[in-house]
């Protein structure tokens, strides 16, 4: 199963201790009223949970009923948060003394539009907020003349404060060009495991033959059309950094699971690989009845009433490129889907 973000605060530990005591731990990161920066829309916010992150879709299908891959390795996680640019000084002065207001408080860990302004006063008038230490610095006038941008940090789910240590850096100046000196950082792997929770891959209703009820001890043939699977390639952008990546996914493997114990799958691992022009197996042709399918399943006992579950899940190898020649790959994915299965007692059949 895919392992998802971790919840992580995106404040200050001192802050977060005088927060707690009167605000659900749910609240942050939270949108709504009040939270908008200066551009249009709402690109730019100061929901700890909303990435400025641009994603499209490059390739693959886009219509149909489709889902979203999971991680075939259970260790592996994306990263729980990190910084992004948010702010130009123009955009956080508008933000910090127009559209901030109090609504900032319950939603972003700021106490707001005073804290917002008093903390970028200049550096001698900086005050310390619930005991910051001295290297919390203040920034005269919303730095406001510079080239560059606030940056903040970002975690996709944050729903619970439980652990301050990381991207807990209070909003800190960057300039135009500069990635921050940070563990914590973007980077073009950043963006691409970012991308791979975006990549949405169709269902999986495989052809049968027969279509309606299979026969017990005679092979159900299965097979899916050329086309029906294709790459999905989705790129991931981060404004104001020139980072990019783009994750790719292919489909290298169709797996059936029959739904029970009494039944045979061909070939006998139960995977059909996926033709170079994305077709599965062979169809179904008159007088194959009695022959062993590159792809199916044969079974061994009749349904009553109940009908099985025949799964099917695609195996999607993932890779990514990404800015500055970057690029490998990730953790193969999976999306499942299941069909019920009735079978019938019947020994012969004329198909």
């Amino acid at each position: 199963m895919r392992a998802r973000y971790r919840a992580t605060p995106l404040i200050a530990t001192s802050l977060a201790a005088a927060l707690l005591g009167s605000t659900p731990a749910g609240a942050f990161g939270g949108g709504g009223a009040g939270t908008r920066g200066g551009a249009e829309g709402n690109e730019l916010t100061a929901s700890a949970g909303q990435s400025r992150i641009k994603v499209t879709q490059e390739s693959g299908p886009t219509g149909g009923k489709q889902g979203t891959v999971s991680s075939t390795d259970v260790n592996w996680e994306p990263p729980p948060c990190w910084y992004e640019p948010v702010f130009t000084p123009e955009q956080l002065k508008n933000f910090s003394e127009n559209d901030g207001n109090g609504d900032v408080a319950l939603r972003q860990g700021w106490i707001g539009s005073k804290l917002w302004t008093d903390h970028f006063k200049d550096e001698k008038d900086a005050p310390k907020y619930f005991g910051t230490p001295d290297s919390v610095k203040g920034y005269k006038n919303y730095n406001l003349g510079k080239d560059g941008y606030f940056w903040r940090g970002v975690s996709p789910d944050v729903t619970e404060v439980d652990d301050t240590s990381l991207c807990s850096r209070l909003m800190f100046w960057q300039d135009a060009g500069e990635i921050p000196n940070d563990p914590n950082a973007p980077t073009p792997k950043t963006l691409a495991d970012y991308a791979y929770d975006k990549v949405k891959v169709p269902e999986t209703e495989v052809e049968l033959k027969p279509a309606a009820k299979s026969t017990v001890n005679l092979p159900t043939w299965v097979w899916l059309d050329k086309g029906t699977f294709q790459d999905v390639k989705v790129r991931a952008e981060l404004p104001g950094t020139g980072l990019w990546a783009e994750t790719t996914a292919k489909p290298v493997a169709l797996h059936l699971e029959p739904g029970t114990k009494d039944a045979e799958v061909f070939p006998a691992s139960g995977d059909c690989q996926i033709n170079d022009d994305g077709s599965i197996g062979t169809p179904y042709t008159k007088g194959n009845a009695d022959k062993i399918p590159p792809c199916g399943l044969r079974y061994l006992r009749a349904t009553n009433g109940t009908p099985y579950q025949l799964s099917a899940s695609v195996t999607w190898q993932i890779s990514w490129e990404g800015s500055g020649g970057t690029g490998g790959d990730l953790p193969d994915g999976t999306f499942e889907t299941t069909q019920d299965m009735n079978v019938q007692e019947i020994q012969s059949i004329n198909r």
